[in-house]
């Protein structure tokens, strides 16, 4: 009686916990690296957005909303918080794989004893943890930006969308990495 499975057939049959708490770990290690690069700058680039459409619109520019007028400020910082998360999410899934097969190692993805199921997960909740870093940043920086308001009507809402929408552009990421 052989202590091995036969070829082919998974040894671990749940879910490798391990495996996946490691690989969400080494995405998160690897853009948090250049955290400069992943969270500060797509940070700052957002926030020249928001001066250059404040600037551009007039300060006192307002936005009809609902019945009432918002200023031009309050009514797009939403917006481009939203826009800062998900192209950081998108980037984050599609460059991990996409960057492994450039370099070669792709093989740091495709050896360990990880399901598709797995490997999908990992690359995509360290992704939406960079989304959520970048939109973190973000909120707080427009919080502290004279003359935009970023208050949160329903918070929790705020978090679903934020979270299905990251979830939704780290799948796509993965998908154009495959694809590329």
């Amino acid at each position: 009686i052989s202590k091995f499975s036969p070829p082919g057939e998974p040894v671990i049959r749940q879910v490798n916990w391990g495996g996946l708490r490691t690989l969400y770990v080494k995405e998160v290690k690897r853009f948090f690296k250049v955290q400069l690069q992943t969270v500060w700058a797509p940070a700052v680039t957002t926030l020249l957005y928001l001066v250059i459409f404040t600037v551009a619109l007039g300060a006192r520019a307002a936005v009809p909303v609902g019945g009432t007028t918002r200023p031009f400020a309050d009514f797009i910082a939403p917006g481009l918080i939203v826009m800062g998360m998900m192209t950081n999410a998108f980037a984050n899934s599609s460059f991990s794989l996409l960057v492994g097969k450039m370099q070669g190692t792709i093989v740091d993805y495709l050896m360990p004893p990880l399901s598709t199921s797995e490997l999908l997960a990992g690359l995509t909740l360290a992704a939406v943890t960079r989304a959520f870093l970048v939109g973190g940043a973000l909120w707080v920086a427009m919080l502290l930006w004279p003359g935009v308001h970023v208050g949160m009507a329903n918070p929790l809402a705020v978090l679903w969308f934020g979270l299905m929408g990251a979830l939704l552009l780290s799948f796509l990421g993965v998908l154009t990495s495959i694809w590329a």
